[in-house]
């Protein structure tokens, strides 16, 4: 499987979106269950039919620019954060970037790793293992590179997580991924309650970190991503639930500034399953 990876890599980045965006269609069509789950998601956000068939495409081109991220040349990247993240780093208190699935989202670490990583240190993001042993070996190699350490979900990589922000570093996170049993609280999300991380609020609770919130939108054919970051729109609260709540808001938030390159198709409603 590597070696076809590798292979892959080598391909022209439009070329793989292309190749991406019909498996996209291929998989919502070839599926009832992830078409009904993929049109419920986007319903509850009010998705438009052209938004809805744009974020089918989008869907499978990010399956289809993994080998290029993985393991090829590096993406080309512009910055659209009006400074903040200097100003994040300068403060000195670590940064907390929130990242959703969204757009070319393996993306946004390797961008900062790769402009940042030389001045601030490595940039330590939360991963969780995949269930087939040959991708969670695959995936492991291709995240450890220079600037990036990636950590699992267990209470090891979460300490790995508060050392990184108590030296000033940033910590990356997917809030919108359904976290084990007794990691996470109840909260809506766009008007359903959806089973939503604590762990970023109690990172910042326990660190004081800056919270930045990071999407890379896909440009068309196979020009880049810009990766947009920008702060809360108001501080991240003490209290959990209410916390919670802006969390889920700010994804929103974003997620509606692009809806076409969300992933709709992803189980955000289900429950927990047990911790690893």
């Amino acid at each position: 499987m590597r070696l076809l990876l590798r292979a892959l890599s080598l391909f022209p980045l439009g070329l793989l979106q292309i190749i991406g965006w019909w498996l996209g269609w291929l998989a919502f069509l070839a599926s009832p269950t992830y078409r009904r789950r993929f049109l419920e998601n986007a319903g509850l956000a009010g998705c438009t039919r052209a938004q809805i068939a744009a974020a089918v495409g989008h869907a499978g081109c990010m399956v289809g620019e993994l080998p290029r991220l993985w393991l090829g040349r590096p993406l080309p990247f512009r910055w659209d954060d009006q400074g903040c993240i200097q100003r994040a780093f300068d403060a000195g208190r670590g940064i907390v970037f929130l990242t959703p699935h969204m757009g070319c989202f393996e993306l946004s670490p390797q961008a900062l790793a790769a402009d940042y990583s030389d001045r601030q240190g490595p940039m330590t993001i939360l991963y969780r293992p995949a269930r087939q042993a040959w991708l969670a070996r695959a995936m492991a190699s291709v995240r450890e590179r220079p600037g990036l350490q990636a950590v699992p979900t267990t209470m090891a990589g979460v300490r790995q997580l508060i050392k990184a922000l108590r030296q000033g570093r940033a910590v990356g996170l997917l809030p919108d991924q359904v976290p084990p049993e007794g990691m996470g609280a109840w909260a809506p999300f766009f008007g359903r309650p959806a089973y939503t991380m604590t762990l970023a609020a109690r990172l910042v609770q326990q660190t004081g970190a800056t919270v930045l919130l990071a999407w890379s939108e896909r440009l068309s054919w196979g020009r880049g991503v810009a990766v947009h970051v920008r702060e809360m729109r108001e501080p991240l609260s003490a209290d959990m639930d209410t916390a919670l709540a802006q969390l889920n808001a700010e994804m929103e938030q974003l997620i509606r500034a692009c809806p076409a390159q969300y992933l709709w198709g992803y189980a955000r409603y289900k429950a927990p399953r047990g911790e690893l």
